[in-house]
């Protein structure tokens, strides 16, 4: 199908900070404090870069801004090292909440892999209940602030491991203890979400959702690996897909100036994602450091993600690793905002893509975006 790409937005002047968010793609070992790091660390006796709160953020942001997704897993050795009793894993939990609230998120999905925290001992029912009463409590500490926040865990296999079905199983095992889907992360390129299929045949068996990663590290490939065998509901990052979408452009100019035309052919894997509101889990700033989109451009604005909104695919903000990237959700929207000039509405549909997207129930979800539309209604 070929299809005209539109003109962007106006830009935006707000304060973005108080809109509320939605977050699909955010990974517990990657959105630890700085300061929690160095404390936990000391207590289990692991040595960091650094013991300096300022010194150790600034050497994560610079370690995963290599441009290489194996440099950038490499930085997740230390925060998962201090993630490994209960202690750590509740406060760990509990602080990403509070963060999350503090900026704005009134519904996130925390993703993390049960099978890296078992180091110590625990069992993996032990580290999800951990998880799950870190997350309660960051709920209740958030709720007396005044903020208004929901979260839910993605259970995540990793893709290079072999217990996929197993931890399959702890997913479906917890779905009444906080858990809302099953993921796999870790290396994408060689690694396809058909090493899984049982494991996913297994949570289609039992009605569970899936995201998978896909589309970060690998291509259409992955991505189609993705849809058949892991049943993906939605694909975290996706931003591949882009791959499958070609533009040819034309050149109207005339005496008054020129007036460029691009025309977009959408191949059928693409197709098939946009035509059934499949959720992209888009993170700008991680793509940018990951070396994800270096086929598209060098810098941000070459990110393929405002042609796919444009042309109408499920897209969704979200900040993957806040640690590692130094962003925040707010972060990006002003990342969107400055590179794209997108404005209110466009912010508003991104927000409610996300949440119409999240693994909740129907009433649920109706309820959340009814929440965001009047948030954004009385800003006017």
């Amino acid at each position: 199908m070929t299809e005209p790409i539109l003109d962007a937005a106006p830009a935006l002047d707000f304060d973005l900070k108080s809109l509320p968010k939605v977050s699909l793609h955010d990974h517990l070992d990657g959105g630890l404090r700085p300061a929690t790091i160095i404390e936990l660390a000391e207590a289990v006796g692991h040595t960091l870069p650094s013991t300096d709160a300022v010194a150790l953020g600034e050497w994560f942001r610079e370690s995963a801004d290599s441009g290489s997704l194996v440099r950038y897993l490499e930085t997740f050795d230390h925060t998962i090292a201090v993630m490994q009793t209960k202690e750590g894993l509740f406060r760990v939990a509990k602080e990403f909440v509070e963060d999350l609230a503090e900026d704005g998120v009134v519904y996130g999905e925390v993703r993390w892999a049960p099978e890296q925290h078992l180091q110590k001992g625990l069992t993996l029912d032990e580290v999800v209940e951990a998880v799950q009463t870190g997350l309660e409590a960051g709920v209740d500490a958030a709720e007396e602030r005044g903020q208004q926040i929901q979260v839910g865990q993605l259970i995540t296999a990793m893709r290079h491991a072999d217990r996929g079905q197993e931890i399959a199983e702890l997913a479906v095992r917890h779905r009444a203890n906080g858990a809302v889907g099953f993921d796999i992360a870790g290396a994408e390129d060689g690694f396809l979400p058909s090493r899984f299929k049982d494991a996913f045949t297994y949570l289609a068996e039992n009605n569970f959702p899936a995201t998978v990663h896909a589309g970060e590290a690998a291509g259409l490939e992955s991505i189609q690996s993705a849809l058949v065998d892991g049943r993906a509901l939605r694909l975290g990052h996706g931003v591949r897909i882009a791959e499958d979408i070609s533009v040819e452009f034309e050149d109207n100019s005339d005496d008054d100036g020129e007036d460029t035309v691009g025309m977009v052919t959408i191949g059928s894997v693409a197709a098939w994602v946009r035509d059934r509101g499949i959720a992209l889990e888009i993170c700008p700033s991680s793509n940018l450091q990951t070396g994800a989109i270096s086929g598209f451009g060098d810098g941000i604005e070459s990110h393929p993600l405002d042609m796919l909104f444009q042309l109408g695919f499920n897209v969704t903000i979200n900040t993957d690793n806040r640690l590692m990237s130094g962003v925040t959700l707010t972060d990006e929207f002003e990342l969107l905002v400055e590179t794209f000039d997108y404005d209110l509405d466009d912010l508003l549909e991104l927000t409610l893509n996300a949440a119409e997207a999240a693994f909740l129930p129907l009433d649920e979800r109706e309820a959340l975006v009814e929440y965001i539309n009047d948030a954004y209604a009385n800003l006017g």
